[in-house]
């Protein structure tokens, strides 16, 4: 008789990890339940063996760690729901599907056909390639296959990865438009202090016989500085520089989470940041629980997927209440990182047992959100850059025309 490996919870919430002698997935679960336990995680111990070793294999396989565009994957959940609605074979429309694809995402859908081919299931085979299927994708793919319902949670996934996208898409545009306006401006000001100003250096000092005022004096330093001293290297190389630094700094977990902090504190730019991550973390939250996947689980993956450390540790700290037998809602309200209409939504959704839908609500909501603070700070940072900008250049004129100012004034008052 096969034997299944299983990861499930007591009444008490303590993990256990045992194995069962099953002729199904199916009855396997039954039998654990029977047991008094809440199954997490079942898997057939051959397959498990199975997928070690071809997971060896993936490594060798040419595109196999290749990451791909999320457009891609939505398109690719997308279609494969439609085949899958269909009727379609799971493997024909898999082979049909890698026909449009190009590059490596054809050759890792040719390989988890190839698994498929081997005797894994669609979850198994996708998990092996990470850079492509995500723990979200593949813990909801195992979740359609277990329910019989993989069609309708391929369309999920589809809507819930175009919906980040859209959310990710907007952001960045409006990010776009500053960043452009402000990098042309600072060349060409860079431009102008190290090829224009040094040419008026001593004539400025010639019309006034070297007693200049402290703007002339500030500007034409300045200018010196950038055209003489290797300056416009340090301007340029300084931006450069910190962006590595900040690369860096995030590749370890408490640096994320500093800067994480830090921009939440920040005015606006922290507002949009939190609801950003609010939407994020609530839509995968809830689009896990929808494809019926145990809430523990969706916690832990949500938590990987978060994009953001503070929530991050929230999460986690919410998962280890409901391990002890807590609500969501309750550590949600102490820990004091979302607004408490989150938090009631939470408890109404506990209370209904609607929690999937409230989630989903709250991801919508906080959306529109979004798009509201993100058009105030569009509003806010046309003017800010115009007055800089216009603040900048007043500088620099006055620095060349006070000069001329003076030697008028000194003339006028000689006659």
């Amino acid at each position: 008789m096969p034997v299944f490996q299983y990861v499930a919870l007591d009444s008490q919430g303590v993990e256990v990890k045992d194995e069962v002698e099953a002729l199904s997935e199916k009855e396997a679960i039954s039998k654990i339940r029977n047991m008094g336990y809440f199954p997490t995680k079942v898997r057939s111990k051959a397959a498990a063996k199975v997928g070690g070793k071809a997971a060896a294999r993936t490594q060798k396989r040419r595109g196999a760690g290749a990451r791909v565009k999320s457009k891609y994957i939505c398109q690719f959940a997308r279609q494969l729901s439609t085949l899958q609605d269909a009727g379609l074979p799971i493997l024909r429309s898999l082979r049909i599907l890698q026909e449009q694809q190009k590059g490596s995402f054809k050759r890792i859908i040719g390989y988890v056909a190839d698994d498929i081919e081997g005797g894994s299931t669609l979850s198994e085979a996708m998990a092996k390639y990470y850079r492509a299927f995500d723990r979200l994708f593949v813990n909801m793919v195992a979740a359609g296959e277990t329910g019989g319902v993989l069609d309708l949670i391929l369309a999920r996934i589809a809507d819930f990865k175009e919906k980040a996208i859209r959310l990710k898409g907007r952001v960045k545009s409006a990010m776009i438009y500053p960043c452009v306006v402000l990098s042309a401006a600072f060349l060409i000001l860079l431009g102008l202090m190290k090829f224009v100003i040094p040419s008026f250096k001593t004539v400025l000092e010639e019309m006034v016989e070297g007693q200049l005022n402290p703007v002339t004096q500030t500007v034409l330093g300045i200018s010196g500085w950038i055209a003489y001293q290797y300056g416009w290297a340090v301007m340029i190389a300084v931006p450069i520089v910190i962006i590595f630094i900040l690369k860096t700094v995030r590749r370890f977990r408490t640096g994320r989470l500093v800067l994480d902090m830090v921009t939440l504190r920040l005015p606006v730019i922290g507002q949009i940041s939190s609801k950003v991550s609010i939407t994020r973390w609530t839509r995968t939250l809830g689009t896990l629980i929808s494809a019926g996947v145990p809430i523990l689980d969706a916690l832990n993956v949500t938590r990987e997927t978060a994009g953001n450390e503070v929530y991050a540790n929230m999460l986690g700290a919410v998962h280890n209440s409901i391990r002890q037998g807590d609500t969501f809602a309750g550590p949600l309200r102490q820990s004091k990182t979302v607004d408490l209409l989150v938090c009631n939504m939470v408890a109404v959704g506990e209370e209904t047992g609607d929690l999937d839908k409230m989630l989903l609500k709250v991801a919508d909501n906080y959306d529109e959100q979004v798009d509201v603070l993100v058009g105030s700070l569009m509003s806010m940072l046309e003017p800010i850059m115009i007055l800089c900008l216009g603040a900048t250049v007043m500088t620099i004129v006055l620095a060349v025309f006070l000069p001329m100012i003076q030697v008028i004034t000194s003339l006028s008052s000689a006659t």
